[in-house]
C-alpha cells in the first residue's frame, strides 16, 4: 500500500523563528550551548512536514511569552533521559556540535517521535528550579527589617512544589546564612552587589497551588520535571535531586487549583496574629491569562487596604520584566510599602543574584 504523501508544510509565523532564535541566543549567553543547539535545531522543524514542526510553524504570536522553544525541549531531553533514542547521545554530551549535523539527528528522531513529543507542547515547561528561592528568601530579610520576622507563604504556580520546601533549604545569600545547617540543599548564588540584610526570618507555613501540579514522590513525574533541567546544568540536576528527597521525606503541600481562585481563598482564610501573608512567585506571572493576572492583582490590592499592623500582607515577585527580560525582583507590602520596590535582578535559574544598594531599616 502506498504510504500518503506529507502535507506541505506550513508558513511559518516569523514570531515563532524570533522565539526559537532569542531562546538559543540567551542559553548561548548562559553558557548552555548543548541547549541553545537544541533549541536551534527548531528552526529546521518549522518548515518541514511532521506534526510537531507544523504544530510550533502555526503557534501564535505568544510563542515568546508561552516558552514554546522549552516545551519540546523538555520532550527530546526526555527521549534522553529514558534511553528511547540513542540517537540524541551525542548531542547531549557534547559531541555532536555542528549544528547542520544536530539538526539532522533531532529532525529524524522527532519524525520517528511524533507522536509522543507532540503532547508536550500542550503546556508550559515545569521549571521548578530552587535556586529561585534564593531570591525569595533575599526578600523576606529584607521584609523583616520593616514587617517582623513572621512569615506565612503561599505561592502561585508552585509546580512540584520545590520552594514551598524553602523552610527546609540552607541558604548563603552574599555570606549571610539562615536555614538548617545540615539541609541536603544549599542554596548559595553568586551574589553581586551588597549582601541582603540578615535579619531572622521564621516560615510559619507555606503552601502552594498549581493547575497541574507534579507529585516529586512519584518516579515518573519527578522524571519530567527534570527533563526541563538543561543539560549543560548538572548544578541544577543536583538542586532537584535534593528537592526530591526532601519531598519524600515530607511532601510539600500543593493545592490543584486555579491561581485566581486559589489566591482568593487563601487572602480570605483565617490569619494569625503578627505575621505577615506572603504571596509569592517566579517566572509564573507571564503564563496567567491577562484576566486572572488583574484579578490576582485586584484581590491582593483588596485585601492590602485592609490589612493590619498585626496582620500584614506582602507580595513577592521573581518575574520577567517583558521589555528588558531581565528577571527583576519585586517587593509590595501593607501597610506602608504599597508602591512596588524593586530589590534586584537574577539568573533565571538562581546561579547568580544582584543585589540592589537599597537603604535597610530596623524592625
Amino acid at each position: 500500500m502506498q504510504r500518503p504523501e506529507p502535507d506541505p508544510p506550513t508558513h511559518p509565523n516569523p514570531e515563532v523563528a524570533k522565539a526559537i532564535i532569542w531562546q538559543a541566543d540567551y542559553a548561548t549567553q548562559n553558557n548552555a550551548p548543548v541547549t541553545s543547539r537544541t533549541v536551534r535545531a527548531q528552526l529546521a522543524l518549522i518548515t518541514g512536514t511532521t506534526a510537531v514542526g507544523q504544530r510550533l510553524a502555526a503557534w501564535p504570536d505568544t510563542a515568546m511569552e508561552d516558552a514554546l522553544p522549552l516545551r519540546l525541549n523538555g520532550a527530546l531531553h526526555n527521549l534522553h533521559l529514558t534511553g528511547r533514542d540513542d540517537r540524541l547521545a551525542p548531542i547531549y554530551a557534547g559531541e555532536l556540535t555542528d549544528q547542520d549535523a544536530v539538526d539532522r539527528v533531532i529532525g529524524d528522531v522527532v519524525a520517528d517521535h511524533d507522536a509522543v513529543l507532540l503532547p508536550w507542547l500542550d503546556g508550559p515547561p515545569q521549571t521548578n528550579e530552587a535556586g529561585r528561592s534564593g531570591s525569595v528568601m533575599a526578600a523576606l530579610q529584607w521584609l523583616s527589617g520593616r514587617v517582623g520576622p513572621r512569615f506565612e507563604m503561599n505561592e502561585l504556580g508552585a509546580s512540584a512544589g520545590v520552594n514551598t520546601m524553602m523552610d527546609r533549604f540552607a541558604f548563603d545569600l552574599g555570606g549571610v546564612r539562615s536555614g538548617p545547617a545540615d539541609s541536603p540543599l544549599c542554596i548559595a548564588p553568586e551574589w553581586r552587589g551588597p549582601p541582603p540584610p540578615g535579619h531572622p526570618v521564621v516560615i510559619e507555613a507555606i503552601r502552594g497551588c498549581d493547575r497541574a501540579p507534579l507529585d516529586l514522590t512519584d518516579p515518573a513525574q519527578a522524571l519530567r520535571l527534570k527533563s526541563y533541567v538543561w543539560p549543560d546544568t548538572p548544578v541544577r540536576m543536583e538542586r532537584l535531586n535534593a528537592a526530591i528527597a526532601l519531598a519524600r521525606a515530607k511532601p510539600p503541600r500543593v493545592d490543584r487549583c486555579d491561581a485566581g481562585d486559589w489566591v482568593a481563598a487563601r487572602l480570605a482564610a483565617p490569619q494569625p496574629i503578627d505575621t505577615t501573608r506572603v504571596v509569592f512567585h517566579s517566572i509564573v506571572w507571564q503564563y496567567l491569562p491577562e484576566a486572572t493576572r488583574e484579578a490576582i492583582t485586584a484581590d491582593i490590592e483588596a485585601a492590602g487596604a485592609l490589612a493590619t499592623a498585626s496582620r500584614r500582607l506582602a507580595w513577592i515577585r521573581l518575574e520577567t520584566n517583558r521589555t528588558t527580560f531581565r528577571h527583576e525582583l519585586n517587593v509590595r507590602y501593607w501597610p506602608g510599602g504599597e508602591e512596588e520596590v524593586v530589590l534586584g535582578a537574577a539568573h533565571a535559574h538562581g546561579a547568580w543574584i544582584e543585589w540592589f544598594a537599597i537603604q535597610q531599616v530596623s524592625a
